[in-house]
């Protein structure tokens, strides 16, 4: 029996290093687009104010923190396919310059946020988001962005396909990153389409089996068509 295919490989840890270095300029390229005194875009829409707003998705939008983290920490150290680890960080590093130069040019925000009172323990961690989170740079989400990321990661992977529990879970968890973010008045619908789009586009360009929207479009009808018995 196999007892280290779920064991840390030392030299696989090197694989956090490049990580860390772009997440600490990240931190850094990020404060210092927040401290700029420049005019910012609203961008927000009708629909957005329909959305009620619901404390609760705090508790998922908190997990975001801790599923990034994981799903990175284990393609790095655990996962022996390195093509997956590789697709994983060309995806999350796109998001991130994508992110950079959009709130470098155009710097953006909203005014969804609801006056908290601070009512119950969700309340209060919600007011705690807003003080450390501003509602400025907001385009395009990354919480949504990067949780899908890691979604299409996971869900690839042989040994979490073998696992229901956690496609699931990870499916779930995801869908609840991705509302959250417009629960919790953190994103606008704008914020959400656009990240969605970019993660469709991601997967395009660092995922082999990918197929284009056309090949996809011509497949599908291709196959109601023949099952229908009608030939094109």
């Amino acid at each position: 029996m196999n007892t280290t295919k779920n064991t840390i490989n030392p030299e696989s840890l090197k694989n956090l290093l490049p990580v860390c270095v772009i997440g600490v300029f990240y931190l850094i390229a990020f404060y210092m687009l927040e401290n700029r005194n420049v005019p910012v875009h609203i961008i927000q829409g009708k629909i957005d104010n329909l959305i009620p707003f619901c404390e609760y998705f705090v508790i998922p939008y908190f997990l975001w923190f801790v599923y990034v983290a994981g799903t990175i920490i284990y393609f790095a150290c655990f996962n022996h396919n390195k093509e997956e680890y590789k697709q994983l960080c060309f995806s999350l590093l796109s998001g991130m310059i994508v992110f950079l130069f959009i709130s470098y040019v155009y710097p953006n925000g909203q005014n969804l946020r609801p006056d908290l009172a601070g009512q119950n323990i969700f309340e209060k961690m919600v007011m705690d988001l807003y003080q450390t989170d501003t509602a400025t740079n907001i385009l395009p989400s990354l919480h949504v962005f990067y949780s899908v990321v890691c979604c299409i990661a996971l869900i690839r992977n042989d040994r979490i396909k073998g696992s229901r529990f956690m496609i699931v879970s990870t499916y779930l968890l995801t869908i609840s990153i991705v509302l959250a973010t417009m629960f919790l008045k953190q994103h606008s619908i704008i914020d959400v389409v656009m990240a969605l789009t970019m993660n469709g586009v991601c997967y395009y360009l660092f995922y082999e089996d990918a197929v284009s929207p056309r090949e996809w479009l011509y497949t599908h009808i291709h196959t109601k068509h023949k099952r229908k018995g009608i030939s094109l």
